[in-house]
Formats: C-alpha cells, structure tokens, sequence
C-alpha cells in the first residue's frame, strides 16, 4: 500500500523531523510510504524511504495519482499565523487527494491559528472529507467538536519517539543542562544576555555541564554560538541531525531549558526534569498538560489568566532565573512520560485503522 506523507519535512527543522520519524515508526508494515520532502536526497538517506520534492507539482501529483493513501503529518499545517501560503500549500494537496478518490488522514494536527474567514472554512471542509483524523491538544479537539469532527485526541506522537544514545554526549561530564533555545520576537537581546548570564551563573553555583542543541541549526545555532564562549565550565553545542538522537541526548540530562516544543516533549519523555520559556500557546498548553514550570515570555499573554499556575512572567533578574532553575533541578523528575508515551500510540491505532485494508 503506497501512501504519501506531507510535513514540513526536509526543512532541518527537528521538531518535524521528529513528527516523521515517529509517524514512519508507527506505520503499518504492509505500508510503503512516499515522503515529500524538501531535502529529498537526505531524508531518503536517513530513513531509508522513497521521497518526491516536495515543491515540484509534477513529481507531487505523480506520487499522489500511484498511491492508495495520503497523510497530513504531525504539526500545525492549517494555520495562517506565520503565512497564509501554508493552507494553500497543504490544503490544496489534501483537496487533490480527496479528488483523486485516496484515503486521506489528518494525522497528529494542531488546528489553527485560523484567522481568516476562507481558510477556517477550507479547513473544515477538508477536515470533513479525510477518512481519519487524529489531534494533538485538547483545542484542537474542542474546535472540530464545534465543527462536528469526530476526531482521536492523543499527546504530541513524538513522545513515543524512540530515541537512540549520542556517543558526542558521553564526552561532557555530569551532570547536564541541555539548554535549546530558538530564534524568535521575544528573545530579545536583553533577555538573550539574561539567559547567558544566569546560566554562568549556573555552573558557577552547581558545577553542571551544559550542552547548546539547536533544534533548527540554521536558526538556531547562531544563539548557541553566542552563548558558549562566556560559559566558565564545561560546554558543548551539540548538532545533532537525527530525531532519535536528538531525543537520546535528554537520556543522559537532569535538565532542560528550552523553548522550542519537542525539545520539552522529548526531555519529559526521558524522565529529564524539564524549564519551559512558553512563545506560543502550544508550548502553554503543554506545561499545564504537564504540570511544568517555566516563564511566558510574551509580554501580552500575561494580561490573561495564565493556561497553568507554573506559567510565570519573564523573570526580572539573572537571579531569580538560577534560583527557579535550581529549585526545578533538586526536584524529582515527572513520572507522567511513561503514560503520555502510551496514550500517544492512539495515534498509531488511528494509522493503522485506516490503512488496514487496500482501497
């Protein structure tokens, strides 16, 4: 059974690289899955699958017209916040693959932001005519509930991600700090030298090592490279280009500072005790899905009732960062991964559902 599958995949993103890892896990073996990619050469490189680029139109189509089956990966791809290209490039595909008679599954989505009229419209019509839908967050769910969208709510599948030991890792002594930040409005460069200057503070005061993992190298790696050389103790940035690898760094960490939404789910899912620096409502809904604390750093969004009490307003000082951050690391970590990596295979339930029987 030949199914396409479409993401933001191949952008070096390792968030959604992570999103495909886990989704050709969860597969089931009588499938042969098509990736759209925008690296084809290296996603097909390192997951050992047939791939199409993703932005040729005449290569997508003839991949979509040889398959049984085309799945929305995991993330937020109906949303006009950050361009209102993205529902136009994934919704048109899904249109053309209702039309063309496949099975069709939105798979592991985050719906919205849809701020605009036509795209919450195209978004419901086409949530409408897939064969399965499966969700993420629990706003998700409530807004295809009003849409009257029977859909499977699950955790992020990335939390069932399984992650593979980085040898790179083993060369920094313990304890760790695995510390992934992104580029992004709110990380200024006033609080960027805040952070720099509470995590000096950090090894001053605990002796821990910290490693700098870009999630997105091109985005990110210039944060990591600004923040190493003022670090007084151990230090490495670590980029890593494989999913299950980047889920295996958190293996040997006690903790981690991140933003980016994965690199939490991926630290809670290997028991590592876990900071948010929440940018976007995903990240929100997480921590309170999770009980973990961390800091908004939108300064609007505190004007709200916060998602979740450990949700805090940016912290005024370096020092108040360090002792938030210590009083996190002496804290036992969350036995709640274990239960939301089992809850996140419904995921795989709905995969395997639908695709059990050949169109």
């Amino acid at each position: 059974m030949r199914v396409v599958l479409c993401g933001y995949y191949g952008m070096g993103n390792g968030g959604d690289e992570a999103l495909l890892a886990t989704l050709l896990q969860m597969l089931p073996a009588h499938v042969t899955p098509v990736v759209l990619s925008g690296n084809p050469t290296e996603t097909s490189r390192r997951y050992g699958v047939e791939t199409c680029p993703r932005k040729s139109f005449g290569a997508v189509l003839t991949a979509l017209r040889q398959a049984d089956a085309f799945i929305w990966g995991g993330g937020s791809l109906m949303q006009d916040a950050t361009s209102a290209l993205n529902p136009i490039y994934y919704g048109g595909l899904m249109a053309i693959a209702q039309l063309l008679g496949l099975k069709t599954i939105a798979w592991a989505q985050g719906i919205g932001p849809l701020n605009r009229a036509w795209t919450r419209w195209l978004t419901r019509k086409l949530l409408r005519g897939c064969t399965g839908v499966s969700v993420r967050d629990q706003a998700s769910a409530k807004l295809l509930a009003t849409w009257g969208i029977a859909a499977t709510q699950a955790p992020d599948p990335v939390w069932a991600l399984t992650g593979e030991t980085v040898a790179d890792l083993w060369q920094i002594p313990a304890p760790r700090v695995v510390v992934a930040l992104r580029a992004h409005p709110w990380l200024t460069e006033a609080r960027l030298a805040q952070i720099t200057e509470a995590l000096v503070t950090l090894q001053q005061k605990s002796q821990v090592a910290i490693a700098l993992v870009p999630f997105q190298p091109s985005h990110d790696l210039p944060i990591a490279e600004a923040i190493q050389p003022h670090l007084p103790g151990p230090s490495q940035i670590l980029t890593v280009s494989d999913p299950r690898q980047l889920k295996g760094i958190f293996q040997g960490a006690e903790l981690a500072i991140a933003m980016r939404l994965h690199a939490l789910i991926m630290a809670a899912a290997e028991g590592c005790r876990c900071f948010a620096l929440s940018y976007d409502p995903k990240v929100a809904h997480l921590m309170a899905d999770q009980a973990m604390a961390g800091w908004e750093m939108d300064p609007k969004a505190m004007a709200h009732p916060p998602v979740t009490r450990d949700l805090r307003p940016w912290p005024i000082t370096a020092v108040a960062m360090v002792e938030q951050w210590l009083a996190r690391y002496e804290q036992a970590p969350s036995a709640q991964g274990e239960a939301a990596a089992q809850i996140a295979l419904d995921h795989q339930t709905l995969l395997t559902q639908v695709l059990s029987e050949h169109r």
